[in-house]
């Protein structure tokens, strides 16, 4: 493990940083209001799992570029703190959309809502996600999700 030199979560709750204190003593990047929430909202994560020895936080608020090609990316919804890493690769950008959305064809569902208003199409639309426009703007080449094995690809 000595070649992981930061942690970044999608969120808080449990499920997602359960391996945290693995890395005491690593930064661990996440969103203010995520920490925020995880620290102070009854039975959203397990506390031991946010609070433990060695535990470091950096907090963002907002996007940041964390190393060249490697962004983080506000995406809330499944929580107000949520975030996506987009990771640009040799083979094309991926996004780690974590639950940004929790499955690819509810990610697909949003994709194409923004492209029906973007192309005009007539109401009634759904509104898409407000961030998506931001993820599209890197091209992804795949987006993947926490808790779905496929695999989201522009068609």
């Amino acid at each position: 493990m000595d070649e992981i030199k930061i942690v970044a979560n999608c969120h808080l709750h449990f499920d997602h940083c359960g391996g945290n204190p693995l890395f005491a003593g690593l930064p661990i990047v996440t969103q203010a209001t995520e920490l925020s929430l995880a620290r102070t909202e009854p039975f959203y994560t397990l506390r031991n799992l946010v609070e433990f020895e060695g535990a470091r936080y950096e907090e963002l608020d907002g996007e940041v570029e964390l190393f060249p090609d490697v962004w983080v990316i506000p995406t809330p919804g499944h929580t107000d703190g949520h975030q996506s890493l987009v990771v640009r690769c040799a083979d094309g950008t991926v996004v780690l959309a974590g639950q940004a959305h929790d499955t690819a064809t509810d990610y697909t569902a949003d994709h194409l809502a923004g492209r029906a208003r973007a192309d005009g199409a007539p109401p009634p639309l759904p509104a898409p996600s407000a961030w998506l426009a931001r993820l599209q703007e890197f091209d992804p080449a795949r987006v993947l999700f926490a808790h779905d094995m496929a695999v989201w690809e522009p068609g």
